[in-house]
């Protein structure tokens, strides 16, 4: 690919400095990133409120290209408010698309851009939250003429983004360079694309290439709630939308307190199998200790993927513009559920995940009936997905109900596969939906205590050929890793992917691949720890460890044809596996 072997490395560089660094400067700041970073390719700027002069872009361009580095353009869609004009309602600064001036102003900046670069890149700021008196006048507009009466955002900013990513941005920018590829690059906070009038949905047929912000930052001192699977998860769910498309993933230096965060966005997008590798941003990365240490990890990433397939998992379906139970596949990807994400219902999977979120397609039920007929694999359906689609014909699955009741517990009772059972205590009292069934028609495989009385976590239902197991889903979502390692080892082996299922705490995650490759790794987090767990692998005669010299494992038992192995997870440490057969 370039400089290294499964991925391009490239980064990005704001118009701000774009408008006002000196050659001195730029090389520099050259010289520091260089010497820790094997760069690619740049993203040069010439658009950020600000326009670039000609003189300056080119300039810029000139001293990456002397150093070996490729250049393409970038465009961050946001404006201040005109000296003397009344300011609009919006957030960041992104533009109101209800105002001629701006509209103008984005498709004179797009020519430009197109003018300059044969590739382009739109940075995540391309939606619209402005609720001026004109945004709120066309919208009531647009639902008076499509018959929708609750006032909402919704369908008009899906409607107005993509015509204004045809008129604005695609057609000027053609106009200007028939050669000129564009990719749209979308945001890290999925669940709310919609309300802001990101429409992938429309735009995929629109735009050339993807790309995804697979930034994570920290969820509880930053206003947005990203947990870190994400940067794997998200990757998967745009690569399986446009296959060969997804250009790439995006993350940065910003909001991160501790190294290994920052370093951990970098391995999960890498697990990926990524085309591009972006470091955000240029300025951020010249003289920050995070740029050696990326450097050093870029290296190892770069052999783990030399041996690693297409990733594979529990096929979560995430219909387009859906909302509900947000981003709770990727914390159950951190209790080492390997969860992979698709916009389209998972028709050959043979696990798969079904949320809240996923009842957003009106025909999910049946869907699910049928799949689970054809395929006779095995379905997680969660709670919050039970509660939606209350009515919708789920009777004819399972006898689970939900009455909107709620317990707390921390103590369990798990009955193992062989119908043994442990007690495992928890580490704080979690709340969790009461899951009501009809005993002896649907089985409780997890329970949870209080008092006298026992509460469904996981139930297992057969239909026809197929497995449906329910997962009661914790009020907040970060509980799940204060269910014991008991109680999610049993989890994870109702649905074990290419035979394969994880034996151990919360916090670590398993990324699957098709090649008969897997990668363990466990988060650094407070309370992690060294931990001694078990891989359980269905067929295996050894698993080798690649290294400098590879090393093969044998198994401390086998149970019929399930290899059981105990590895060491070490916080921060991430280990690829090889089943030998």
């Amino acid at each position: 690919m370039g400089n290294y072997r499964n991925f391009t490395l490239t980064t990005y560089f704001v118009a701000h400095a774009t408008a006002r660094i000196t050659r001195e400067e730029l090389e520099k700041q050259l010289d520091f990133i260089l010497k820790h970073l094997r760069l690619d390719k740049v993203y040069l700027e010439p658009w950020r409120g600000e326009l670039a002069s000609h003189e300056q872009v080119e300039m810029c361009r000139e001293a990456f290209e002397a150093r070996g580095v490729k250049v393409a353009g970038g465009i961050t869609t946001v404006i201040p408010t005109p000296e003397g004009a009344k300011p609009k309602q919006r957030l960041f600064n992104t533009f109101c698309y209800n105002d001629p001036a701006m509209r103008a102003k984005l498709r004179e900046v797009s020519a430009f851009t197109a003018r300059h670069f044969d590739e382009f890149i739109i940075d995540d700021f391309f939606f619209t939250n402005c609720m001026c008196a004109d945004c709120v006048r066309e919208k009531n507009r647009y639902n008076a003429a499509h018959g929708i009466t609750d006032g909402s955002w919704q369908s008009y900013r899906l409607d107005l983004m993509r015509r204004v990513s045809e008129e604005d941005m695609i057609a000027p920018a053609k106009a200007a360079n028939p050669k000129c590829r564009i990719t749209i690059k979308y945001p890290n906070w999925a669940e709310s694309y919609q309300e802001t009038g990101y429409n992938p949905k429309a735009q995929r047929r629109q735009f050339d290439m993807i790309y995804t912000g697979t930034e994570t930052r920290d969820p509880v001192t930053t206003n947005q709630h990203l947990p870190r699977y994400l940067s794997y998860s998200l990757m998967t769910y745009f690569e399986n939308m446009w296959p060969g498309h997804n250009g790439g993933g995006w993350f940065d230096t910003f909001d991160t307190h501790i190294t290994e965060h920052y370093l951990e966005q970098a391995y999960l997008t890498a697990f990926s199998k990524p085309q591009e590798l972006m470091v955000f941003c240029f300025q951020s990365m010249a003289d920050n200790m995070y740029t050696p240490a990326l450097g050093f990890q870029l290296d190892k990433l770069d052999a783990l993927l030399d041996h690693a397939g297409k990733p594979t998992g529990i096929a979560c379906y995430l219909p387009d513009n859906c909302q509900g139970e947000d981003n709770l596949q990727d914390f159950l990807g951190m209790c080492g559920l390997p969860i992979v994400s698709t916009p389209y219902f998972p028709e050959d999977a043979a696990q798969i995940l079904l949320t809240r979120s996923s009842a957003c397609d009106p025909d999910i039920v049946d869907k699910l009936e049928s799949w689970l007929q054809k395929t006779g694999g095995s379905a997680i359906v969660t709670t919050g997905f039970i509660d939606a689609v209350k009515g919708r014909g789920l009777e004819r699955l399972t006898s689970v109900r939900l009455r909107g009741r709620t317990v707390t517990a921390d103590r369990y009772r798990v009955e193992t596969a062989r119908g043994r059972c442990v007690f495992p205590r928890g580490i704080k009292p979690i709340s969790l939906p009461v899951a009501e069934f009809r005993n002896n028609s649907t089985w409780a495989v997890v329970k949870a205590a209080n008092g006298e009385e026992s509460y469904a976590i996981l139930l297992r239902d057969d239909y026809m050929d197929g497995h449906l197991w329910t997962l009661a889903v914790p009020d907040a979502y970060p509980d799940l890793y204060a269910i014991p390692a008991e109680a999610l080892s049993r989890i994870r082996q109702a649905v074990p992917v290419e035979g394969v299922w994880l034996e151990g705490p919360a916090r670590i995650s398993l990324f699957m691949y098709d090649n008969d490759t897997f990668v363990v790794y466990p988060y650094v987090m407070d309370g992690v720890q060294r931990e001694v767990v078990r891989l359980h692998v269905k067929g295996a005669r050894a698993l080798r460890v690649t290294r400098s010299r590879p090393q093969e494992l044998q198994p401390l038992f086998v149970q019929g044809d399930e290899a059981v192995f105990e590895v060491e997870a070490m916080p921060g440490k991430y280990v690829l596996y090889e089943i030998v057969r």
